[in-house]
C-alpha cells in the first residue's frame, strides 16, 4: 500500500471521503491546505510512489499503482470517495476510475491538466524516448540542475522567476533515482488511452485546468471533457490560485448525492 494519512471529517460523524493524488515532483503535502477547506469531508492523502514517504516504493506499471492505491483504500476502510488527481496523480486517478468493473465506492472523479493517453502508437513511443532522457538526467544529477531545465519546459512557461524558484528548491527534496523509475513506469508511452472509457462512462467526472495552460483546455476540448477553467492560472493550478480551485470542487461535489451537505466552504 501507499504512504498517507487520513483524515477524518472534523464532526467526527461518518462522511464520504475525498482523495487526493499529486503530480509528478510532488508529495501530499501539497494538498493540506485544500483539504482544510472541506472539514465536513474526511480526506485522504497519499503520497505516490517515487515521492515523499513513497518513495522507497517500486512500482511496476500502471495496474501496480492501481494495486496499491486500491490496498490503501481498503486499509483505511474507505468505502465512498471522489478521487482528485493533478497531473500525473490525475492520470492514475483516470486508470483507476476506467478499469472494468468501476471501483466500488467511487462517487466521483476530478482531474486537474491530467493527459488521458495518446492515442498513436508512433506518438508513445516518442514519449518513452523523451521520458527515458529525462530519467537518465534525474537518476543520474544533479537535482538541482535537472529541475533547473524541468521547469523551463513551455508547460510552466506561466511561472515567475519567483514561482520557479520556490518549486525548484520545495522539490529538490526528493530521490532523483526514484523519481526516474516511477517517470518510466508511468510514462505516457506506456499509459492506455482512456479517452473512449471516460466518455462511455457514467461516473460523475469534471476536468479543471488553469486559463493560462493552453495545451490542456485544447486537449479538454478536443475529448468534449467537462471543462472548469481556473482563472489568473497555468498547469499547477490548485498551487496559484487555491480558492478558485475550491470554489470550483465545491460546485462539483454539491452535485453529487454522496456529498450532499458535507461540503460548505
Amino acid at each position: 500500500m501507499l504512504h498517507a494519512e487520513f483524515i477524518p471529517a472534523q464532526d467526527g460523524l461518518p462522511a464520504p471521503c475525498l482523495v487526493w493524488l499529486h503530480g509528478f515532483l510532488g508529495s501530499r503535502e501539497e494538498w493540506r491546505g485544500l483539504a482544510g477547506r472541506f472539514p465536513g469531508c474526511a480526506h485522504l492523502l497519499a503520497d505516490l510512489p517515487g515521492h515523499g514517504r513513497s518513495a522507497a516504493i517500486n512500482a511496476e506499471s500502471f495496474s501496480h499503482v492501481d494495486a496499491l492505491l486500491r490496498a490503501t483504500l481498503a486499509h483505511y476502510e474507505i468505502e465512498c470517495y471522489c478521487l482528485i488527481g493533478y497531473s500525473l496523480g490525475g492520470r492514475i486517478a483516470m486508470f483507476h476510475a476506467c478499469s472494468s468493473p468501476q471501483p466500488a465506492g467511487l462517487a466521483g472523479l476530478v482531474i486537474e491538466g491530467g493527459n488521458p493517453g495518446l492515442s498513436e502508437e508512433a506518438d508513445r513511443h516518442a514519449r518513452l524516448e523523451q521520458d527515458a532522457a529525462w530519467a537518465k538526467r534525474f537518476s543520474r544529477g544533479p537535482l538541482t540542475t535537472v529541475l533547473q531545465d524541468w521547469y523551463q519546459q513551455s508547460l510552466f512557461a506561466d511561472l515567475s522567476d519567483h514561482e520557479r524558484q520556490s518549486l525548484m528548491a520545495l522539490r529538490a527534496e526528493n530521490d532523483g533515482v526514484a523519481l526516474a523509475r516511477m517517470l518510466m513506469v508511468t510514462s505516457l508511452g506506456n499509459q492506455p488511452f482512456l479517452v473512449p472509457a471516460l466518455q462511455d462512462s457514467a461516473l460523475p467526472f469534471v476536468y479543471f485546468c488553469g486559463e493560462q495552460d493552453a495545451k490542456f483546455r485544447q486537449l479538454a476540448g478536443d475529448y468534449r471533457f467537462p471543462l472548469r477553467e481556473i482563472p489568473g492560472a497555468g498547469h499547477n493550478a490548485h498551487r496559484t490560485n487555491p480558492a478558485a480551485f475550491a470554489a470550483q470542487l465545491h460546485t462539483f461535489l454539491s452535485t453529487l448525492s454522496a456529498f450532499d451537505g458535507r461540503v460548505p466552504l
